[in-house]
């Protein structure tokens, strides 16, 4: 890999990383409803969930989608119906001191099962992996998730703590309301490239 196309990726990964997509918009919603500290599963899962997507992928796993075209119908319909039950559950989330057995925040393996059905992370593992992996070498392939690892959590991070922020003009419970179904609406808004695809 040339150092321009290194710089090229480390640039990718990060604006990809840091802008608004389903990771971040939940991330933030954690934030301002159970806090940094209790986040901090959710946003390794992402951070370590979608290396390990890079891997795969680049290790030719869309080979397989490729030999089953109803598989990406499949993977269409799972991002929309998932995704549409956490607007609805971050819709409804109740702040965690008033139910803290009721409401949970996404758990290690939840977001990083979540990679799976989220359109931007596999528009950006797709997009990582064919343009930044010449020739699909395994050593590319390893370094594409590397800078990938090292660049997403601190980024996604920012989101969490965002929303934490927040979280201090969120005290009033009607407030809260407004901003969590005001996080749903953009993550359900999210889903139009996948809806209606360019």
């Amino acid at each position: 890999m040339t150092y321009d196309i290194f710089l090229a990726l480390v640039a990718f990964a990060f604006v990809s990383s840091i802008t608004p997509g389903p990771n971040n918009l939940m991330l933030m919603a954690s934030g301002a409803n159970f806090g940094f500290r209790r986040t901090i599963p959710h946003m390794l899962g992402i951070g370590l969930g979608f290396t390990f997507m890079v891997l795969l992928v680049g290790a030719g796993l869309v080979q397989v989608f490729d030999a089953y075209p109803i598989s990406y119908l499949v993977l269409k319909a799972a991002s929309v119906v998932y995704l549409l039950y956490l607007a609805w559950k971050i819709a409804h989330a109740a702040p965690a001191q008033r139910h803290a057995g009721a409401s949970h925040p996404m758990s290690f393996f939840q977001a990083a099962a979540f990679q799976w059905v989220n359109p931007k992370a596999w528009a950006m593992a797709l997009t990582a992996t064919t343009a930044y992996a010449p020739g699909q070498t395994v050593n590319a392939i390893l370094l594409v998730a590397l800078i990938f690892g090292l660049i997403n959590l601190p980024s996604v991070s920012t989101w969490t703590v965002l929303g934490q922020q927040m979280a201090r003009i969120l005290t009033n419970p009607r407030r809260l309301t407004v901003f969590n179904w005001t996080m749903a609406a953009l993550l359900v808004a999210s889903l139009y490239p996948v809806l209606w695809p360019v």
